[in-house]
């Protein structure tokens, strides 16, 4: 049975910064793509991030590059998203996800979180 757990999320001041783990189970880890989205309330869930599943490459929304940062810990089966420079409109859920390949489309990917809230204070 696939687990798919993130933590991390919290209230920052904006210009903060957060981490969040995910730390998935019952699956391959190494083999597969994670990626990073988030919904704000009435909005769709979008894409953040995603990683390669073995050699690092990393994908990021234009509206986090450079602030954003995944990396994954392939010992530890654990993926992270360090955010920086936090804004107010970053404020969602994020969820973590995992798919064999990569792609922006959430509909694509196969495993979810549950989500953990991300609440930025302007």
């Amino acid at each position: 049975q696939v687990q798919v757990v993130e933590s991390g999320g919290g209230l920052v001041q904006a210009g903060g910064s957060l981490r969040l783990s995910c730390a998935a189970s019952g699956l391959t880890f190494s083999t597969y793509y994670m990626a990073w989205f988030r919904q704000a309330p009435g909005s769709e869930r979008e894409f953040v991030a995603a990683i390669n599943s073995r050699f690092g490459s990393t994908y990021y929304a234009g509206s986090v590059k450079g602030r954003f940062t995944i990396s994954r810990d392939n010992v530890k089966n654990t993926v992270y998203l360090q955010m920086n420079s936090l804004k107010p409109e970053d404020t969602a859920v994020y969820y973590c996800a995992a798919q064999t390949f990569y792609s922006v489309d959430p509909r694509d990917y196969a495993y979810w979180g549950q989500g953990t809230q991300v609440t930025v204070s302007s």
